[in-house]
């Protein structure tokens, strides 16, 4: 549901792909994972589900439902125009930028 408002706002296409696996001492968790790709570059989106079937992706941030990860170049520009078009669905409550290299749980993020 929310891909589908997300690829309509943004005039994007998320898909679903492989969910994140990640692996501790205690278990193996799973997170929705979706991918996009802008045609024509190799800047690449991730919109990943915070919480899995057994825990949190960033524990930290347990209010936070999904992160939209971006590997590649994107301007600041793109990155505030984004987070407009974001925050203007009204089934969200706020999208905003977060550091990576803050969070304690960093390395999940890492795929």
């Amino acid at each position: 549901m929310l891909c589908f408002k997300l690829n309509r706002q943004l005039n994007i296409n998320f898909y679903k792909i492989e969910e994140l696996t990640i692996e501790s001492n205690l278990s193996t968790v799973f997170f929705s994972r979706y991918y996009y790709q802008i045609p024509e570059s190799e800047t690449d989106f991730y919109l990943v589900s915070n919480k899995g079937d057994q825990g949190y992706l960033i524990p930290e941030m347990k209010t936070v439902d999904y992160f939209i990860l971006i590997h590649n170049y994107i301007s600041e520009e793109e990155i505030e125009e984004l987070i407009d078009g974001i925050n203007k669905l009204p089934e969200i409550l706020a999208a905003i930028e977060v550091d990576p290299k803050r969070l304690k749980s960093k390395e999940n993020l890492i795929f």
